[in-house]
């Protein structure tokens, strides 16, 4: 019989946290389920009007955006960055809103909302001679949780390297709806065994490289005119399974709910036996892949996300001015 004193010590923060993990989580499905419900016309209005209000109220994501926004088009006027912002919300609201409908896709009625721009071109990235990976160089950008679930309707699942959500429960239900469309979650502290066996099996590995890094996890490369520490992960799992890296980006049409796959030419690699250096450029070369998306639909990035929180070594911290 167990004894009071060899009862599980639960600490009272890691009780609180429990709690307020699982409050937040009912909350979520709560209005997973309340979108899911409404017709999807209403429902992706209802979240771009959810989204203008948030960039309203949340004032330190807005003057954390705005500023950078002023960093990377200083060409720019304050109100256009103001306008770049709200219209960044509404589509976050939006792509919140496509989430929770994601059971009601079939691969019929997906052509219904996503067309891909250069058919052509996207046989040629995903029909590979066999045992051949691809890597998928993507971002936070447009209605990125969609671009995986398409791939899956369409018959040519992904995998997917992903940040944990904080909310384990929240993030627990997110890998299991990525499933239903077959894309697999790999949690990044883990990914490069698994990724390199997705690879070298002639899997397709997508991997968003539009965040900021520790200094311990990435190298320091241009984006958008400042030293941003990004992933060398698209790189060092291309060069050892011997797999193309194509960027690959679901663009919303306007403020519509309708999208286009944009395939872009692969990358090139440079090998000049400097193998620290051209880690460094092959980097510079996928972060400019998808600064130039970003610059042609600045509507459609996570300006909201801290990039240049990292600094490097004897720089102080941006953060203190954001």
């Amino acid at each position: 019989m167990r004894t009071v004193d060899a009862a599980p010590c639960i600490r009272p923060e890691n009780t609180w946290r429990d709690v307020r993990n699982r409050l937040e989580y009912l909350a979520f499905r709560a209005a997973v389920g309340m979108f899911a419900a409404l017709p999807r016309p209403w429902a992706v209005r209802l979240g771009a009007w959810l989204g203008a209000l948030a960039y309203f109220i949340a004032w330190p994501l807005r003057k954390a955006g705005l500023t950078h926004l002023s960093w990377a088009f200083p060409e720019r006027r304050p109100e256009e960055h103001r306008r770049i912002l709200r219209a960044a919300a509404r589509n976050l609201g939006r792509m919140a809103a496509e989430v929770c409908h994601f059971g009601h896709l079939t691969p019929e009625t997906v052509r219904n909302y996503v067309q891909i721009a250069d058919p052509a071109r996207w046989q040629a990235a995903i029909q590979r001679p066999e045992g051949q990976g691809l890597v998928v160089l993507t971002a936070h950008f447009g209605n990125w949780e969609l671009l995986a679930h398409i791939h899956g309707l369409l018959g040519v699942p992904v995998t997917l390297i992903h940040r944990p959500m904080r909310n384990p429960f929240v993030n627990e239900w997110l890998i299991r709806w990525r499933a239903r469309a077959g894309t697999r979650s790999i949690a990044k502290k883990a990914a490069a065994k698994e990724a390199l066996r997705v690879l070298r099996s002639g899997g397709i590995l997508a991997i968003p490289a539009d965040q900021n890094q520790r200094y311990s996890f990435g190298v320091f490369v241009d984006f958008f005119g400042k030293p941003a520490c990004t992933t060398t992960g698209p790189v060092r799992l291309a060069e050892h399974a011997g797999a193309p890296i194509v960027p690959v980006f679901l663009r919303r049409v306007g403020e519509s709910d309708r999208h286009v796959v944009e395939v872009l030419d692969p990358i090139e690699l440079v090998h000049t036996g400097n193998a620290e250096g051209d880690l460094v450029e092959n980097t510079q070369r996928c972060s400019r892949a998808i600064e130039e998306m970003i610059r042609r639909y600045p509507e459609q990035w996570i300006w909201f996300h801290r990039r240049w929180k990292t600094r490097p070594p004897g720089e102080a911290s941006t953060q203190a001015r954001v």
